[in-house]
């Protein structure tokens, strides 16, 4: 009997060794591409709408293809903070007392409703994105660490910068 338990027990670490630990990293691997590939459209994406001053549908439909390429789903949060250069400009005689810049925020909805959206210099463009469906990885990892209650990351990009170029530039 005691023999057949510890036959047993070598199997099923056997098994986990040949397979459960290899089939893990295989899909830490595929979070890691899917990750960069993210990374890299995020920052593609804003560093167009900062040197064109201009967020279009064509482009932010090319951007969503390219997420949708990874095999994941993924939400998408657009913050455009667009200036208010002369909110309190004041004139008296010959001099002009301009106030401080104030900025007034679009989100996502309404940048999409928006589309295609002019920009001028000074704007400032922030853009988030994180998966929302459960990987292969994170299921895994999730199984392995029930135990002692690790969470496992999620898929995460950010990009966000000032436009250099009006779109009237």
């Amino acid at each position: 009997m005691g023999d057949s338990a510890i036959t047993i027990i070598a199997i099923f670490l056997a098994a986990i060794l040949m397979f459960v630990f290899p089939l893990m990293t295989m899909a830490d691997k595929t979070d890691e591409v899917s990750q960069l590939s993210i990374q890299t459209a995020t920052t593609e994406f804003t560093n167009k709408i900062r040197t064109t001053g201009r967020v279009t549908q064509e482009d932010y439909d090319n951007f969503t293809l390219t997420l949708a390429a990874t095999g994941n789903s993924y939400q998408t949060e657009i913050t455009i903070q667009k200036l208010d250069q002369n909110p309190a400009k004041k004139t008296s005689g010959d001099t002009t007392t301009i106030g401080s810049n104030v900025y007034y925020t679009m989100y996502t909805t309404q940048v999409l409703e928006s589309l295609p959206l002019a920009l001028n210099e000074g704007d400032i463009v922030s853009i988030s994105v994180q998966n929302t469906n459960t990987t292969l990885a994170s299921q895994l990892r999730n199984f392995m660490y029930k135990v002692t209650g690790k969470s496992s990351a999620n898929i995460v990009a950010q990009d966000s910068g000032i436009v250099t170029k009006g779109a009237a530039n």
